[in-house]
């Protein structure tokens, strides 16, 4: 992860990578809750399963370029299944794009995990 983004954006920029990750995994989340609450076949309910999983890492912010690519191909492929409001899976696959482009900012478990360490070599013996 450290070899995708030379630093993970904090202050306003990562408030803004923050609100894009919450809205993307959110909006998974919920429509696979929906879509396996009301009913679907087993094969749908295995992508809506996969989405809400891919919503929950985003919204995590772990694995977020994985995670990104991800959404960005299940919302393409949703937007050519059903042409009739492609619009809001085109939006989704640009978010996800997006994240997997610019990283999940500094508050994501990925910073936390991958972020660059600061070590202090200053004489602790006093």
């Amino acid at each position: 992860m450290r070899r995708l983004y030379s630093t993970f954006a904090h202050g306003l920029p990562g408030l803004g990578l923050l609100l894009m990750r919450l809205v993307a995994g959110v909006a998974l989340v919920s429509e696979g809750a929906i879509s396996i609450v009301g009913g679907v076949s087993a094969g749908a309910a295995i992508t809506h399963v996969f989405a809400a999983i891919l919503g929950m890492l985003l919204i995590v912010g772990l694995w977020t370029p994985i995670a990104g690519v991800f959404v960005a191909l299940l919302a393409l492929r949703q937007a050519f299944a059903h042409p009739a409001n492609p619009w809001s899976c085109i939006l989704l696959a640009t978010i996800g794009i997006a994240l997997a482009l610019l990283g999940p900012g500094g508050w994501s478990v990925d910073a936390r995990l991958f972020g660059w360490r600061r070590i202090d070599f200053r004489d602790r013996r006093k």
